[in-house]
């Protein structure tokens, strides 16, 4: 699954099917870029973040008794903790109503891992990188930009970066190497990219 943190903010129980493995980001609910409906589906990364997934929504479900409605992921709750101060003592069945707290959150979260800190956008990132490793097909590409939620494959090449340097010697190492049927699926990239410029209106 992936989604902006606008979209984290808003999204609610009723949306996540851990049946497929997918999460419904409807506009109507959900605050999504350019006010788009779409289906995203959870990406082939380790099984144990989908599993962190699965024991959240089932936590919500099961043990707070929260319904479709509720927020997939709700505002912390402050009060009196049980040191009489004011703290965090629990989470609200309330949307945050601005992306900033999540922010903060993913902030604390690299910090008490000992890590340096990503923005949340980073994720996204990563994902392309991913799958420009592991999509083989024009089709599979494709699939992997559609699910980050892109009209076009030109938005996920041209909008995140370029290859690494030495990532870019491995590939052209490994195209030294005959590869089966390699010949159809760069012909077929190629018709893929061909209309993408044409319906972006790019004249080639």
């Amino acid at each position: 699954m992936d989604a902006r943190d606008s979209a984290l903010a808003s999204i609610k129980l009723k949306h996540v099917n851990l049946i497929d493995g997918s999460v419904f980001q409807d506009a109507i609910d959900v605050r999504t870029k350019f006010s788009k409906t779409f289906t995203t589906y959870f990406f082939p990364v380790d099984d144990d973040i989908r599993q962190i997934v699965i024991d959240w929504v089932n936590y919500l479900r099961e043990q707070k008794l929260w319904g479709n409605d509720d927020p997939l992921f709700p505002m912390t709750e402050i009060g009196l903790n049980e040191n009489k101060r004011f703290g965090v003592i629990g989470i609200k069945r309330k949307h945050w109503s601005t992306t900033a707290p999540i922010r903060d959150i993913y902030r604390q979260a690299f910090k008490n891992a000992g890590v340096p800190y990503f923005n949340p956008h980073s994720f996204r990132n990563t994902l392309v990188k991913l799958g420009e490793v592991i999509c083989k097909t024009p089709e599979a590409f494709k699939a992997w930009s559609q699910n980050l939620g892109h009209e076009g494959v030109m938005t996920t090449f041209l909008s995140y970066g370029q290859v690494a340097e030495h990532r870019q010697g491995e590939i052209l190492k490994q195209l030294t190497i005959p590869q089966q049927d390699s010949e159809a699926d760069i012909h077929k990239l190629a018709r893929v990219m061909m209309q993408q410029f044409r319906d972006a209106g790019i004249k080639v």
